[in-house]
């Protein structure tokens, strides 16, 4: 079977195509013939060495899939084989056979398309977590959700939405109509550094209910004085420090900018903001929760509430240039692997 392997760190060169032995599942595992892989920015760190709870390489990446159960292992019920499914894994999805936990693989409803299965769990997920458990958005809350048109981006704005907030999104501006068609109330360049005050015109001088920042750096304090009083910062992401060729340079400039005495105790108290952050690689240890929102998810996938956007979808074999896309932020939604092909001769 082909694997998607990263040979060592550095850019979309060192990701290779290589063949290994078909998996067995083990006791209460599932084996998942792979129909596509989603690519993140986790993976993208991974490749470029600043991902710390990445795994060693060489190895095969991939949060998330969708496919089609084949065999199950002992304790699963084999009336699982056959199953249409989205999955999580902790790194390895990015393979044309996958075997997980029973419990992260989840039955799709009847239907479902599986390429925007595969768009579900990474996204979805996060902006779940973000804004129903650390930021619930209200009726009328005004929602700053940053790189509004990448993957997870896509997802925060259909849940603010579904919720009744209203979306203040920041993109580059190629992006810009296409947001101002779905809804956004106020669209703002991506790299404009002084976007606070912009928010604060925007909204009567009262600020943002919700920031939802993933590029960390110097981009968290704007973010926070962008916040109306209760207002809440959300950070969920380190995407600055894989601008350009990325690396440890970029890494180390990004945490230099880390505003780490400015958003302290007292401060948080003075102003009545509150500081959260999600990393969904650190969830593992809480499956049950991340099963019941999944659940939910797909609820809403299949009452048509939501619906991911598929930017692009690349043959398993280019896996390099979905890297490189969704690295230089040219993606408008998500990013996909293809392994349903062939391999080539």
């Amino acid at each position: 079977m082909r694997q998607i392997v990263t040979t060592r760190k550095g850019g979309p060169e060192v990701l290779e195509v290589r063949n290994a032995p078909t998996p067995e599942p083990g006791p209460g595992q599932v084996r998942i013939h792979t129909a596509l892989a989603g690519v993140n920015f986790a993976d993208i760190m991974v490749r470029l060495g600043l991902y710390p709870d990445g795994p060693s390489l060489p190895a095969v990446l991939g949060y998330e899939l969708s496919g089609v159960i084949d065999a199950v292992g002992e304790g699963v019920a084999v009336t699982r084989i056959g199953e249409r499914v989205t999955a999580l894994c902790n790194f390895g999805a990015c393979a044309e056979m996958v075997c997980v936990p029973a419990t992260q693989a989840f039955p799709l409803p009847d239907g479902a398309d599986l390429e925007l299965a595969a768009a579900l769990p990474v996204n979805y997920l996060t902006a779940h977590i973000m804004l129903k458990v650390l930021a619930p958005v209200q009726p009328g809350d005004r929602v700053l959700v940053h790189s509004a048109a990448g993957g997870v981006g896509q997802a925060a704005c259909q849940l603010v939405r579904l919720a009744g907030g209203e979306v203040l999104a920041t993109a580059s501006p190629t992006k810009h109509d296409l947001l101002r068609e779905q809804g956004c109330t106020v669209v703002l360049d991506s790299r404009d550094e002084k976007f606070a005050r912009r928010i604060r015109v925007a909204t009567g001088g009262r600020g943002c209910d919700i920031a939802l920042e993933p590029r960390h750096g110097r981009w968290i304090m704007e973010s926070y004085n962008s916040l109306a009083k209760g207002g809440r910062l959300v950070l969920h992401g380190f995407a600055s420090a894989t601008e350009g060729s990325g690396g440890t340079l970029g890494a180390l400039k990004t945490l230099a900018r880390v505003p780490w005495f400015q958003l302290n105790p007292v401060r948080l108290m003075n102003d009545n903001k509150a500081v959260a952050g999600v990393n969904l690689g650190r969830m593992w240890d809480q499956m049950d929760r991340l099963d019941h929102w999944m659940r939910h998810l797909l609820g809403l996938f299949a009452a048509g509430d939501i619906k991911p956007r598929i930017d692009r979808i690349y043959p398993a074999e280019e896996a390099g240039a979905a890297h490189l896309r969704l690295q230089q932020r040219q993606n408008v939604g998500k990013v996909l692997l293809d392994f349903r092909g062939e391999s080539p001769a």
